[in-house]
């Protein structure tokens, strides 16, 4: 229990350090899943512990932080740590990711770098045995598209609320160019910019494999303040933005045990009913990807709306059907 103790105290010295604008006691206590009080005890102890900490006015409260970071020996990693941090990089090389690959490859190489000899030769074998025993099942679908170049000019985009250009190789004029405000990056089975064209013009997805020629201009161009990255995506089943729809999935009680710890969607309600089975509601669009998605639970789901969800799962299994010579009810 003491070392617990001792531990849950570490990450908040942490935490402190690594905030440059530092924390509330709410903050805190949000962070560590603790209550005020608790937070306040375990900030006064930190407090004990390093006198270097600082209290910022942020009218009606204060911050807390440690301005000139942590010793080393309070920032060695551990091997599961820095297990986990390999196990991840070589499943985003395995996946094509090689961009996203290259930078935990050389974060993973620093870190070992600033470790002291003994720490090192001490850490190294337990990271070896666990990287062996652990990896990522790789699924099908298609390789992500990472081009350093091409991520390096959107990210210096972002960072400098700047505005960028690119000929784009889709949508319905192939080979235009276009001045969009950078919003974010969408990771996924393909990779996507969300950016909006014009001014006020609505976010929408690019994809990075189309994109050539891009520049960074010298145009200001600072994404909307209540814009998230987040809530775009939470928008859609999967990367597709189209009307958003109100989904309710029925999955048979002998699947219910899988239902209930599957995540459908972010704003997902998932509720067992008297008979065994599982109701699951949620607002979303992409409904040929949610489509998809439910043809991998077989007869075990039911679409119980919206209508559109519906006609485009029996579109296609139609064509699947058609492809493969089975027969297929007609319209008539």
């Amino acid at each position: 229990m003491r070392h617990e103790k001792a531990t849950r105290l570490l990450d908040l010295a942490r935490m402190l350090a690594g905030s440059a604008e530092g924390l509330t006691l709410d903050e805190m206590a949000r962070n560590l899943d603790v209550g005020r009080r608790t937070a306040e005890r375990m900030r006064d102890a930190v407090w004990t512990a390093f006198p270097q900490m600082e209290a910022i006015d942020d009218p009606p409260t204060k911050r807390f932080r440690i301005p000139s970071g942590l010793d080393g020996v309070f920032q060695t990693p551990t091997a599961e740590e820095l297990a986990a941090l390999r196990t991840a990089a070589d499943g985003y090389k395995a996946s094509g990711a090689d961009a996203r690959a290259a930078s935990l490859y050389a974060l993973e190489g620093k870190l070992l770098s600033a470790l002291r000899g003994a720490a090192r030769r001490k850490v190294a074998p337990d990271v070896e045995a666990l990287v062996q025993a652990e990896t990522i099942a790789i699924h099908a679908g298609p390789r992500p598209f990472e081009d350093e170049q091409v991520l390096a000019a959107i990210r210096t985009a972002i960072k400098g609320l700047q505005a960028l250009s690119f000929t784009y190789g889709g949508g319905s004029t192939p080979g235009r160019t276009r001045e969009v405000t950078p919003l974010g990056v969408l990771f996924g089975r393909s990779n996507y910019l969300v950016a909006a064209e014009g001014q006020g013009g609505q976010p929408r997805s690019w994809r990075l494999d189309r994109m050539s020629d891009l520049k960074v201009l010298d145009r200001p161009a600072a994404p909307p303040a209540d814009f998230s990255l987040q809530a775009f995506a939470d928008e859609s089943f999967g990367i597709y933005h189209d009307e958003i729809q109100d989904v309710v999935l029925r999955i048979k009680a002998t699947r219910a045990e899988d239902a209930l710890r599957w995540r459908f969607h972010a704003t997902q309600k998932v509720v067992q009913e008297a008979d065994g089975s599982v109701t699951v509601t949620f607002r979303a669009g992409g409904m040929r990807e949610l489509a998809w998605h439910l043809f991998t639970w077989g007869g075990d789901v039911e679409i119980i709306g919206p209508q559109a969800l519906k006609d485009t799962m029996v579109r296609e299994l139609r064509e699947a059907g058609l492809a493969h010579g089975a027969w297929v009810e007609s319209d008539a």
